[in-house]
């Protein structure tokens, strides 16, 4: 922008110059630009989300970093569980079996279990929580009533009772019951958003310009609630990788034929009393570090979606 000053006592066109104009350039963010924005300044939230990228890495190429299926000996592989080795990094069993390739490639059941059954109940939760908290009335307390009923019942009883009789050992059926049964906290989040925004004057003036009832909910007043739930949803994938590999070291959830992180450390149990801590070291810290990872995700995406934080 400039602004133009004319010679005094008058003059030509050449005479005019142009003096830039000093302003400062404000520059706007959405509120989702802003929250990235936050979320990169998380070390430990960039530290957490490389080590779970990792490991989605080993859970999607595990086969080709390990070729051979871990439950079957390989011909270089004898019986005897020998130490970590440059031949076996992470040691092999009594059964001669690599417990790199166990880690490994019980990455990818572990990870999934934990992913596709956040992705289950978010879905579940964020539908359920909507409808109750838009509508309100008999609606609300029929849902809500669902709720509170899932939450008196014991959850592990219900994951166990579940895994046992109604799952198959294979991890569609764990997937589907770790889902299913763990949306009621993701409702009550939704809900509770749903029931204080509904009555914000976006949504009054929605309703004025005859927007339906189904866009208002999903497309206004859903996005303005995804902080809280985004978070819930984080530290329930890393609640649910614990449940599984917790579930499978009881035995009522992978079935033997099959590894996951839970199954290796099952298989270790006999082998602490002898003094052969890599069996269950390895897949524990496998755990454990990305759980932890999953829950410094969690802390960032709750200050980066905090709207009261500041830069």
């Amino acid at each position: 922008m400039t602004t133009e000053h004319r010679a005094p006592g008058g003059g030509t066109i050449e005479d005019i110059v142009a003096v830039p104009d000093n302003e400062v350039a404000l520059e706007s963010l959405s509120q989702w630009q802003l929250a990235r924005r936050r979320f990169r300044k998380h070390r430990l939230a960039l530290i957490g989300l490389f080590i779970f990228g990792f490991m989605v890495f080993l859970a999607v190429f595990g086969p080709l970093i390990v070729p051979f299926n871990p439950m079957f000996l390989p011909g270089a592989i004898k019986a005897g569980g020998d130490q970590p080795s440059l031949a076996h990094l992470f040691g092999t069993d009594a059964n001669g079996r690599d417990v790199f390739a166990m880690t490994i490639n019980g990455a990818r059941i572990s990870v999934a279990v934990g992913l596709f059954s956040m992705i289950i109940a978010g879905v579940a939760g964020v539908t359920v929580g909507a409808v109750a908290g838009y509508f309100g009335g008999w609606v609300d307390n029929v849902l809500m009533r669902v709720v509170d009923v899932l939450f008196a019942i014991p959850f592990l009883f219900i994951i166990l009772v579940s895994s046992r009789f109604f799952g198959k050992g294979d991890v569609l059926s764990l997937v589907l019951i770790f889902g299913l049964l763990s949306w009621p906290l993701i409702a009550r989040l939704v809900r509770a958003s749903f029931l204080s925004l509904r009555e914000a004057d976006f949504v009054d003036a929605a309703r004025a310009v005859g927007v339906g009832d189904r866009r208002i909910a999903f497309r206004h007043i859903l996005p303005n609630a995804l902080g809280p739930v985004i978070v819930a949803m984080t530290l329930l994938m890393a609640s649910n990788i614990v449940l599984e590999s917790f579930v499978s070291f009881l035995n009522f959830g992978i079935s033997e034929t099959q590894i996951s992180w839970g199954n290796a450390l099952a298989n270790a149990q006999g082998a602490l009393s002898f003094g052969d801590w890599w069996w269950a070291f390895f897949p524990g810290m496998a755990i454990a570090l990305t759980v932890i990872a999953v829950n410094f995700v969690g802390d960032g995406l709750r200050d980066a979606l905090d709207p009261r934080s500041r830069e």
